[in-house]
């Protein structure tokens, strides 16, 4: 591995100048670890700040050596991980306690950086050389320095020998070093359980070992869990230490640590259950029941399918008046978790549960009377019970919005939660709980009103009319808290209260006025609210109000990127407001008239947006996004407009004669034929965009990549109807028995998860009804009017289905970056590498992946696909001689870090350029095209001296004979020769 690979990257920071100042290595590493240093060297700094590590005063070395993490998370590379790593334990061996505490710290915050240490050997050697030392103390630290690198050392018996030393010394901070090694290695090493066991078991059981000791001793069991033998003998030795210290300290810890066992082991799940419920339903204290109970909650949210109907029923037994309360909410939750999983009461007899729940959904706390009403929503079906269900739930809303407690939060979001789940079960229920809900805002302040909006808002948001009995009431509680803008939490019930009345308002046009006169004053004196509120608006599909709100704040702010990003925001909500005047019946004149509007303010938004972007914030996703929606607009205008000339240009007397001669029926029709064909290339185009935008919104949230996903469905659909009526019409091509290109039961399943009540799925079935309709009643028929209406009513029908700018326009919660480096890199920037013909080049590629403060949070990162091509640029290859290549490499990486090196022949003169393209796999094994996309030039020459020098046997043109080329200098003749042939 060379230098080059790290002077390719551009580096930035100041965290390592004279912090890290390794040992001079030979050749092309000095000159690349030197371009490391000179690219990352803090200008401002003082010099002497620059030699920290190597200075007298530990205050410094300290400062220095804490530095480390940062720097190992911004250039995770291992040429400099290594450098510093040695560096760090010259520093341990020669430093004092304190210093050596230090770099303790940076190994244990650094763990997953340690694969990267070329040297481990002289690594662990100079580490190692502190264990001989007569000071405990250092002792200690080297001990658990050992154990905080033991994934990169775990079979070394030199170290397991120092942690069995450790465990015998008399001195507790030794000990206990000893015993945090053990742990570590225990993890790691298989060799370690076995040689370990007996002796933590004797340690434990030994009437010299103090009782803080064992307790410490007894949690290195858990990671013993290698093989289905070793997991089974630490089982046991856990189970005889059960009845060996029955005191509630010990049996804490034995059960957790029994539980944690069988969790990794899977196996000791079953009588680890049994066990737990054993514990529970003896006459122990309250402080085991708890933590059986936390133990028992662990088990049902990793292993939910273990839980028998036995298993249940003995959780669901209590006496639930002499119980403690901490125990009874304790059960409720792990049945609560149990009720998550899908298969939760199938097969099961669960009636008498029923009973129970609704015993204590009376249950004089609330905290217990809100989760047996949770379980008792999921496990009814009765309606007359749900019926009883829903007075209940109104009781306990009620007491939630007068209790004080500082419960009251979460309980109230359980009681919500649980009336979302009713009306779900029947929607009959949603007007009653909404009436409730608005009654409870006007009865309380802060955070509840807050959660209650919430409520409101998950209720009403399949139905927003129910809202409208109610607007009077939000509408008040919207001045009042503006109003009293400054007190604490009115700035969030502000923004909660703006999302029902923006519901209101796509019912009625109150709505829109009465946000029209609160306008101003909100973005003049609260702008950052006043965005907010009408970016609530785009995602409800409230266009007009946010449009009006985004003209006046782009004069609120004063950076130019700002100025034009609201203004692109301004003309994209304009654009959607003018498709809102679309006639409800099929006029082309106005149709076109909206379409020709909205594409026009599309367009001068897209080039607002693209003067937004910056080098740090590109906007890509949203110019890709907006681009798509401009050009569905202008497709359907296409359509439509080329709909209204098969009306006033019939087809020519002489196209029957063209459809003969070119063998098409379908030419009959005249330019109809190809102005639709041409549509449906230009939608088909526009669905592989959409699927390309789709493939790389890695980081988008789940309702962004569904809206784009019904994006792409609508083009296909508008393709389908097309199709099926004009191009490939029956009459026409001659075939009674004709399947379209899109079957109908392909768009059925378009929404499958979505109830009847989903908008989508309705005019999806209504368009696929339609055209079935016309196909059937036209049956022999040549293409007309009614084709083309029931064509033109299609894409009425679309363009008037609400759009909304999702979540991930605004706002990413995940963040997902690849860097790659490539080695060797030029000497100078634009350089191409030098490589001989005769020779194979390996280039080495080598990446991280960045994350941002959420990592994981939609999907994770599986597997990285490199696609490493190179294509020569030279005029005149011979064809025997394969100049492209193209390779494909799945990665998994490891602690976000992978690299790989590939062999790459370029035998022919000229210029190759090396491309690498980086993608993600995700668990599911899908594939995101997230890149980045790096090029390496390469150019290759003929070495003439080498090739003369080395024996093989060469034909010459124009010879018959064979030149043997040896190791002594050629003649004159044949360097004349050879010359001629290699064209020099």
């Amino acid at each position: 591995m060379t230098a080059h690979t790290y002077a390719s990257t551009e580096y930035h920071s100041s965290d390592f100048v004279g912090i890290l100042k390794p040992r001079k290595p030979s050749g092309c590493k000095v000159r690349g670890l030197q371009r490391l240093v000179k690219y990352g060297q803090d200008t401002n700094a003082p010099y002497s700040k620059r030699n920290w590590l190597r200075s007298n005063k530990v205050g410094e070395q300290c400062e220095a050596i804490v530095r480390f993490p940062r720097l190992f998370e911004k250039y995770p590379f291992p040429i400099l991980i290594n450098s510093a790593f040695l560096k760090l334990a010259d520093v341990f061996r020669d430093g004092s306690n304190f210093l050596r505490m230090c770099i303790l710290r940076v190994t244990q915050q650094s763990n997953k950086h340690l694969d990267k240490i070329l040297n481990i050997d002289e690594f662990v050697r100079r580490i190692f050389f502190v264990i001989h030392s007569n000071d405990p103390v250092a002792r200690a630290l080297t001990l658990r320095v050992l154990g905080s690198i033991a994934s990169i050392i775990s079979e070394r018996k030199s170290v397991h020998h120092s942690i069995h030393t450790g465990l015998d010394s008399h001195d507790k901070v030794e000990m206990e070093a000893a015993i945090y090694a053990v742990s570590s290695f225990a993890a790691e090493s298989k060799a370690f359980d076995n040689g370990i066991c007996n002796k933590l078991a004797d340690l434990i059981q030994g009437l010299s070992t103090p009782t803080e000791i064992k307790l410490k001793l007894i949690p290195t069991f858990e990671h013993m869990h290698h093989d289905a033998h070793s997991a089974m003998m630490v089982n046991g030795v856990c189970r005889e230490l059960l009845d060996l210290y029955p005191v509630d300290d010990f049996l804490d810890v034995l059960l957790t640590t029994l539980t944690k066992l069988a969790l990794a082991s899977h196996i000791l799940i079953p009588e680890q259950i049994t066990l737990l419920l054993k514990f529970l339903t003896n006459q122990t204290s309250d402080s085991v029941k708890l933590v059986a109970l936390s133990n028992l909650q662990q088990l049902a949210e990793r292993s939910p399918h273990f839980f028998t109907e036995a298993h249940i029923s003995d959780l669901s037994l209590s006496d639930q008046d002499l119980e403690d309360i901490r125990l009874l909410s304790s059960r409720l939750d792990v049945l609560r978790t149990l009720s998550k999983w899908s298969l939760f009461g199938v097969n099961m007899t669960l009636t008498h549960l029923e009973d129970l729940y609704w015993t204590l959904c009376k249950h004089w706390d609330i905290s217990i009377a809100a989760r047996a009403l949770e379980l008792l929503v999921k496990l009814t079906n009765d309606k007359q019970r749900l019926q009883d269900t829903l007075i209940c739930s109104e009781t306990l809303l009620t007491q939630c919005i007068m209790e004080d407690s500082h419960k009251c939060h979460y309980n109230l979001k359980l009681v919500l939660k649980s009336m979302q789940q009713l009306c779900e079960k029947d929607s009959e229920f949603t007007e009653s709980l909404v009436g409730t809900l608005s009654t409870g805002l006007s009865c309380t302040t802060g955070l509840k009103c807050v959660d209650l909006c919430h409520g409101l808002i998950s209720l009403c948001e399949k139905n927003p009319s129910i809202l409208l009995q109610h607007e009077e009431t939000l509408q008040e509680m919207f001045d009042s808290t503006l109003k009293s803008i400054e007190e604490e939490g009115a700035k969030d019930l502000l923004v909660a209260l703006s999302v029902p009345l923006l519901l209101c308002s796509k019912k009625s046009s109150s709505g829109d006025q009465f946000f029209h006169e609160r306008v101003a004053s909100l973005c003049h004196e609260y702008s950052w609210l006043a965005f907010k509120i009408s970016r609530q608006a785009t995602r409800l599909g409230c266009h007009l109000t946010a449009s009006e709100f985004f003209r006046l704040l782009s004069t609120e702010v004063a950076s130019e990127n700002y100025y034009f990003w609201l203004n692109s925001l301004h003309e994209f909500t304009s654009a959607e407001s003018a498709l809102l005047e679309l006639p409800e019946q099929a006029r082309f004149k106005d149709i076109i008239s909206c379409l020709s509007t909205s594409v026009q303010l599309y367009q001068k938004g897209i080039g607002c947006l693209k003067a937004a972007s910056t080098p740090n914030h590109p906007l890509q996703f949203q110019l890709s996004f907006i681009r798509l929606r401009c050009d569905w607009l202008q497709s359907c205008s296409s359509l439509v407009t080329s709909l209204v000339t098969s009306r006033t240009c019939p087809p020519p007397a002489i196209a029957p004669a063209m459809a003969v001669a070119n063998g098409q029926e379908l030419l009959k029709c005249g330019h109809l034929a190809a102005q639709m064909q041409q549509c449906y290339n230009h939608l088909q185009s526009l669905a592989s965009r959409f699927s390309q935008l789709y493939r790389v919104s890695f980081d988008a949230d789940p309702k962004t990549l569904e809206q784009i996903q019904l994006m792409q469905r609508q083009c296909y659909l508008l393709m389908h109807t097309v199709d099926l009526l004009i191009l490939n019409n029956r009459t026409y091509m001659g075939s009674n028995t004709y399947l379209p290109l899109q079957t109908l039961s392909s768009f059925e399943d378009i929404s499958n998860d979505k109830t009847d009540q989903d908008i989508n799925h309705k005019v999806t079935k209504e368009i696929l009804k339609d055209s079935k309709q016309v196909l059937q009643s036209t049956e022999g028929q040549i293409i007309s009017h009614v084709h083309t209406n029931c064509i033109l009513d299609s894409c009425l029908a679309l363009l008037k289905l609400p759009f909304t700018f999702p979540r991930y326009f605004y706002q990413a919660l995940q963040t997902t970056t690849i860097k790659l480096a490539l080695s060797p890199s030029p000497r100078t920037s634009g350089e191409p590498t030098l490589i001989s013909t005769r020779d194979s080049t390996c280039p080495k590629i080598e990446g991280v992946i960045q994350h941002g403060s959420k990592p994981g949070l939609f999907r994770k990162v599986d597997q990285v696909c490199l696609v490493v091509s190179a294509s020569c640029s030279a005029k005149a290859a011979p064809k025997s001689q394969e100049t492209d290549h193209h390779s494909k490499w799945l990665i998994s990486p490891h602690n976000d870090y992978f690299s790989q090196q590939v062999l790459l022949s370029c035998p022919t003169l000229g210029l190759y350029t090396i491309t690498v393209e980086a993608s993600i796999v995700d668990e599911e094994g899908r594939t995101w095209q997230t890149g980045p996309r790096r090029t390496l030039p390469v150019k290759t020459y003929q070495d003439i001296i080498s090739a003369m020098n080395q024996p093989h046997v060469n034909s010459l043109p124009g010879t018959s004979q064979m030149m043997v080329t040896t190791g002594r200098l050629p003649s004159t003749a044949s360097c004349k020769e050879a010359n001629r042939y290699y064209r020099i």
